[in-house]
């Protein structure tokens, strides 16, 4: 990173022992190395960080490669089984409009007319 040789480091020890002195060395060695430990902690919690979202961006492009592939083979299908069959196929859910125009123009099956036509409750078994 810094590309320090040997030459470099052992000037820095020396000036740092002239400086900080004998006795205070290993209070300060140990001072450096917490920070240096704390630096790195930091920038592998960074790091960490930049990955996951680097991940979740690559997801969401696959899961929306994998949904249109998936559209293309389920329309794929759909007109060969046409084909086939002669007939259209639905491919998706019944459209949801349909369904209530049917129970809207049919009055007598959406309400029952005689309450006691009506069959009775099953008795529990004992």
């Amino acid at each position: 990173m810094f590309d320090l040789g040997a030459a470099e480091i052992l000037v820095i020890i020396i000036v740092a022992v002239l400086v900080i002195g004998p006795k205070d060395m290993p209070l300060a060695m140990r001072s450096a190395g917490r920070w240096i430990g704390k630096i790195r902690k930091v920038s592998a919690h960074f790091r960490t960080g930049l990955d996951a979202m680097v991940r979740e961006a690559e997801l969401e492009d696959m899961e929306a490669k994998w949904k249109a592939q998936n559209e293309e083979i389920m329309r794929r299908s759909a007109v060969g089984t046409e084909a086939d069959k002669g007939e259209p196929v639905m491919t998706g859910p019944p459209p949801i409009a349909e369904a209530s125009a049917e129970s809207a123009s049919d009055p007598v099956a959406s309400t029952p007319s005689d309450p006691q036509s009506e069959p009775a409750p099953a008795k529990p078994k004992e």
